[in-house]
């Protein structure tokens, strides 16, 4: 590059930050995910709004190529982050109700999507038609995790039913939809590689899940340092060389990588996610939207065009919706819990525009194709927020996860104990402190370990809810190591954790609902809700461990 386009680079960055920033929290203020306005701002820059005389002051044609490398980066390490936010543990318990809605919201819009490509193959310039039926059916199918993740966390439903099946089916439905599209896009590029290329496929996957996964289990011990995350890039980068020169996009080979990384260490794992996503959504990401909207064109889209794309949102909300609904149904889940799981199955955001991205590169989709798939990406991530206020309000979020409260505590018959176990080394002494209360009263005792677990403001720089998840996930696995013991010694336990910004109000919202026996902590509150039997952990004594507690007005020692 000449001294002149370098700077023009340089400039040019300097406006994609700028504009994804803007747009980002333009869209913040009205309610939807920073995501949209993100790539609503690409589009803007584009031809469709004011032509192409915009885009090529800001982003000079000679500068694209670079550009267009940033934004490949950006999608690597975007996908490494999706493959390692899904996590098998969402899934404990919920199985079958998963599958059944993960299915359901794949395979009904697959089928409808693949329905639609025949018609529209036969109005654009589709050179493999097997590939583009495939690949629009696919690309249907495909949830955005991250996006549904933020917006289950803006609307605390987190640690309602009806969040945490949306993030177990998401994960199910991601895997079986990234996988169906790694074959379409291996088809669609089988001429430009060596076919037995494609063969070796297997022992690649084979390789990633029994040598490479065990030996980053390994490298998780370590703490991060530079050099451990050099390591890291380093396998991620090798993954996506390998996806790619075996006929698969590099994007697959990151999705996987990220898959196959340890989840034992949450804390390291917390801290691999937030370097990455600094530079992925603050730099890399954006220069993804400008190429992407520099391609859309809604201006060439004539009458033909919106009777396309109004057939395309048909198919893709119906899909989504129906499918999901009726997954969600089958296994009991009432109408407007099931409406609400299916209007978050629908959202797509910006893993859509990663899908179409690629369709476009290997010729797949068409420019006017393209287009109109954004504006179904964007349309259907936008009308989430709107519809879930409808059908699923806050009043109901809230009666939920109180439900889920008393659900936890068992039987109103038992006497039940809520420990609102700390964080850090007097956990434990709280804990042996409830058991040996409720042993009391065994075998009829249920004791729910509970954490609130402080929530902060949602991330200004976040590609979905890494945070958040990792936050919770940690604690949960804290309390079921707690809850071991208890249930040696013949008791029942459950352990329960959701985010707060008001613990003390919280806790008192959770005494209330759930109605314990007994309720044990390690605080110090003097204002306790009348007929609340309440115990307080308040010391550990040096030499034996044993607790000092104080019970109502009254100090006791053992």
């Amino acid at each position: 590059m000449t001294a002149e386009q370098v700077a023009t680079l340089l400039l040019a960055l300097g406006c994609v930050i700028a504009l994804a920033r803007l747009f980002g929290a333009a869209a913040k203020r009205i309610g939807q995910p920073p995501v949209i306005g993100e790539i609503v701002a690409g589009i803007a820059v584009g031809p469709s709004l004011f032509g192409a005389g915009l885009g090529d002051a800001l982003f000079p044609t000679d500068i694209r190529p670079a550009l267009a490398a940033l934004a490949n980066v950006g999608l690597v390490l975007f996908m490494f982050i999706v493959g390692y936010e899904i996590d098998p543990a969402t899934l404990r318990g919920r199985g079958r109700a998963a599958v059944s809605v993960a299915l359901g919201s794949t395979l009904l819009p697959l089928g409808l999507g693949v329905a639609l490509a025949f018609w529209l193959a036969g109005r654009h310039d589709v050179r493999n038609v097997a590939a583009f039926v495939l690949f629009l059916g696919a690309a249907m199918a495909v949830t955005a995790m991250p996006v549904l993740a933020r917006i289950l966390a803006d609307r605390g439903m987190v640690r309602t039913t009806v969040g945490a099946m949306a993030l177990a089916a998401g994960a199910v439905g991601d895997i079986v939809a990234w996988s169906l599209l790694a074959f379409v896009v291996a088809m669609a590029s089988a001429s430009g590689v060596v076919p037995w290329h494609l063969v070796l496929i297997v022992p690649y996957l084979v390789v990633m899940f029994l040598l490479v996964r065990p030996a980053l289990r390994r490298l998780a011990k370590e703490k991060l340092t530079p050099d451990v995350l050099a390591l890291v890039l380093v396998g991620l980068l090798l993954s996506c060389w390998c996806a790619e020169w075996l006929g698969v996009h590099a994007i697959f080979g990151a999705f996987l990588f990220g898959a196959v990384m340890p989840r034992d260490r949450p804390a390291l794992r917390h801290e691999i996610l937030g370097r990455l996503e600094q530079v992925s959504v603050l730099l890399l990401l954006p220069c993804f939207f400008v190429i992407a909207g520099l391609r859309v064109d809604l201006s060439a889209l004539g009458g033909g065009g919106l009777v396309e794309l109004a057939a395309i949102l048909l198919v893709a909300i119906t899909g989504k919706v129906a499918g999901a609904y009726a997954g969600a149904r089958l296994h009991g889940m009432d109408r407007r819990r099931s409406g609400a799981l299916a209007t978050l199955m629908n959202t797509r955001g910006l893993t859509e525009l990663v899908i179409l991205t690629v369709g476009l590169q290997l010729g797949i989709l068409d420019t006017r194709m393209f287009s109109m798939m954004v504006v179904m990406a964007l349309v259907t991530t936008a009308m989430a927020g709107p519809v879930l206020a409808v059908i699923y309000p806050a009043g109901q979020v809230e009666a939920d996860r109180m439900a889920a409260e008393r659900d936890a505590l068992g039987a109103p018959t038992a006497f039940r104990v809520l420990v609102e176990v700390p964080p850090g080394e007097h956990a434990a002494s709280v804990v042996r402190e409830a058991t040996r209360l409720a042993r009391e009263r065994a075998p009829a005792a249920v004791v729910v370990l509970n954490r609130l677990v402080p929530y902060p403001s949602p991330p200004e720089v976040s590609t979905g809810l890494t945070g958040e998840l990792l936050a919770m996930t940690a604690a949960l696995t804290e309390l079921a190591e707690l809850a071991a013991p208890i249930r040696d010694a013949g008791l029942t336990a459950h352990v329960t954790a959701h985010f707060t910004t008001d613990p003390i109000g919280d806790l008192a919202h959770q005494i209330s609902a759930a109605a314990p026996d007994l309720v044990v902590t390690a605080g110090s509150r003097t204002d306790w809700p009348k007929g609340v039997r309440h115990v307080t952990v308040k010391a550990i004594e040096a030499r034996d461990g044993e607790a000092v507690k104080a019970s109502g007005d009254d100090t006791m020692k053992r």
